[in-house]
């Protein structure tokens, strides 16, 4: 017959050992969080920030369009919050370099928001930055579908 203690230790085992398994699989399952990135072929700091997504763990599908006005019309991008490229993580729109970090938060919260800008061409956004230059602080806002903004993070 099995005793209390030693029915205890089995689970309380068996328990670490899942949570191990479920790290393991979280580092080897799928290719990444989706994002779909849309950008003018010859934007350098646009195909950074993708590298940028892409070593964070996302998963960027990558459209070189010409119109990008038009598309970020479409996607209900405030005119004064545009900048360079416009993304779409799931629901939301992502408008300019947006820190990957922003982005994990932002799907972790969920927030009642159509999407987050870093607007205009922040100096040390991602995809921006040149290592040994002094850090410029610059926000990411969250934007409703009304255009009313409010300030998500300070960087």
């Amino acid at each position: 017959m099995i005793t209390r203690r030693v029915f205890v230790v089995r689970i309380a085992g068996l328990a670490l050992a899942s949570v191990g398994a479920r790290r393991l699989l979280a580092r080897t399952a799928g290719p990444g969080t989706p994002i779909t990135v849309y950008k003018s072929a010859s934007c350098g700091c646009c195909a950074k920030w993708v590298d940028h997504l892409k070593q964070s763990g996302f998963a960027p599908v990558v459209h070189d369009e010409d119109a990008m006005d038009a598309i970020k019309d479409q996607m209900g991008v405030p005119k004064d919050l545009r900048s360079c490229h416009t993304a779409l993580l799931g629901r939301y729109v992502v408008e300019g370099h947006v820190p990957a970090a922003d982005l994990r938060r932002l799907l972790a919260e969920q927030p009642d928001v159509a999407g987050l800008a870093a607007p205009g061409m922040p100096a040390s956004g991602p995809g921006m930055a040149v290592p040994g230059a002094p850090h410029q602080a610059y926000e990411v806002l969250a934007f409703g579908k009304n255009g009313k903004t409010t300030v998500f993070a300070k960087h």
